[in-house]
């Protein structure tokens, strides 16, 4: 029943790593989008605050 026990305790081990390294992975891909979207999209960007900045 022990080693039952220890086996399972391992695998809880296991999922708690796994979840984070899925984070990561969900993270870095958030991040990977946002600076493409900023790459392609700064220009356009720029222009609209710069007009906002300028009527107020």
């Amino acid at each position: 029943m022990a080693l039952i026990s220890s086996f399972l305790g391992a695998l809880r081990r296991d999922e708690e790593g796994q979840g984070l390294a899925e984070y990561a992975l969900i993270l870095a891909l958030i991040a990977i989008v946002a600076i493409v979207a900023l790459l392609f999209l700064g220009t356009a960007i720029s222009t609209i605050l710069s007009t906002i900045g300028a009527q107020i």
